[in-house]
């Protein structure tokens, strides 16, 4: 097969890397792609966002099949413009990635259906969002309603932290349109956990939980990122609690948006809480999670190109799919600066001496200059450890982060910490 992956990031890295493996893999092709992606798949200079020129490439190479990677082309209906074309495309239509592009419209489906959520208000108008939240307790999180790169999210510690979100989403304009309407939701405690499940329709396959961590400093200080490191399993996590998650949260979802017309088929992602009141949902997103997908797909041992073929069929619902026991732990490289603005161009040292160590060395913002890797991103670089738990994958990922540099380079140190306790 000749497949085509779509995105430029670690996520992407991560599956090229996965179908690499595959026998069924001919050729493998990337748009845009990275440096690190270039290694191992051809890099095909096309923006997401150009869907005429991913098509007509698409034809022109006789692509088999394309696998879309990031949220917002799945948004924008990526998916039905190949299939328009007659190009088979995995992942969901435009309606279906409404589920993340529209904190509303995931809201309002898991209330129509009751599928455990926070309670929540929605607005349009900031000054009835203002009045609202002033009559609400603290902590409270503040979300734009449409895709923001994952930082359209703020958990707010004081009234005066939420008005700052709020004026920034829907005054200011922080986050353009995707700020236009906002949602005002109930503060969850408790452990975070992150269910990817392969969907066809009401066919759901749960890949193995991971935890992501979002803010930018230790002890989940600062800022909100799109996710400075995961790992798998969770061995602090009951796995009772694990499996009513997806019976509550994850397969009524599935079937609900095949109630409203809008058959799910491709990756499902489950943002969850473990609360005092069992598991609720935070978020779904329409695609693989990043960085969740760099710590999961090493686990895989059943071939993912028929796991896509199968979930396209019609027949995810025969296909056993199988796990390795290891722990992998993620630990991200950023740049300085990140999650604001970022210096790009630093030259990187010390990816071959990482995976000698047996390290898997995952690229999300980088380019060649020179013949020598340099950042091109917020996040870097995605480094990988394995190990028989969670203590050894861990050790092996911050070893193999020790002889990672780049200028500025900034990491957190207790990735997986959690799960040492």
């Amino acid at each position: 097969m000749r497949i085509l992956v779509i995105g430029s990031g670690g996520r992407e890295h991560t599956i090229c890397w996965s179908l690499k493996k595959s026998d069924k893999v001919k050729e493998l092709f990337c748009a845009p792609g990275n440096a690190g992606i270039s290694q191992i798949a051809e890099c095909v200079p096309i923006p997401v966002s150009q869907f005429d020129e991913l098509t007509r490439f698409a034809k022109e190479a006789s692509i088999d099949l394309v696998f879309v990677g990031p949220d917002d082309p799945l948004a924008d209906g990526i998916v039905d413009a190949f299939e328009a074309a007659g190009i088979p495309a995995f992942g969901p239509n435009k309606a279906a990635a409404e589920i993340e592009g529209s904190k509303i419209f995931m809201k309002n489906l898991l209330k129509k259906y009751n599928i455990p959520t926070a309670k929540y208000e929605t607005f349009t108008d900031y000054e009835a969002a203002s009045a609202y939240l002033r009559e609400q307790s603290i902590p409270i999180v503040i979300k734009a309603d449409g895709l923001a790169a994952g930082k359209g999210v703020t958990v707010a510690y004081s009234m005066e932290e939420a008005e700052k979100a709020l004026r920034e989403a829907m005054v200011d304009k922080v986050f353009g349109e995707a700020g236009n309407q906002i949602v005002i939701e109930e503060f969850l405690e408790g452990q975070e956990m992150s269910i990817l499940a392969f969907v066809d329709g009401e066919t759901v396959k749960p890949m193995v939980p991971a935890q992501d961590h979002k803010p930018i400093f230790d002890g989940d200080k600062g800022p909100n990122t799109g996710g400075m490191g995961t790992y798998t399993p969770l061995p602090h996590i009951d796995p009772a609690i694990i499996e009513e998650s997806i019976t509550n949260i994850i397969i009524p979802t599935a079937k609900a948006m095949v109630s409203e017309g809008r058959p799910f088929r491709g990756v499902l992602f489950a943002g969850l809480m473990m609360t005092k009141d069992g598991p609720k949902t935070i978020e779904f997103n329409a695609r693989m999670g990043d960085p969740e997908t760099q710590v999961v797909l090493p686990r895989l041992k059943t071939d993912l190109v028929d796991i896509v073929l199968a979930a396209m069929n019609g027949r995810l619902g025969d296909l056993d799919i199988e796990w390795s026991d290891e722990a992998a732990v993620c630990v991200v490289a950023a740049s300085e600066g990140y999650p604001a603005s970022y210096p790009k161009g630093c030259v990187i040292t010390g990816i071959a001496e990482a995976e000698a160590q047996g390290a898997l060395v995952f690229h999300a913002g980088t380019a060649l200059k020179d013949g020598q890797f340099v950042t091109n991103g917020g996040r870097v670089l995605g480094i990988v450890g394995r190990g028989r738990d969670i203590a050894e994958a861990r050790a092996r990922a911050y070893e193999a982060v020790s002889v990672i540099s780049f200028e500025g380079m900034q990491n957190r140190t207790d990735i997986a910490a959690k799960a040492l306790r």
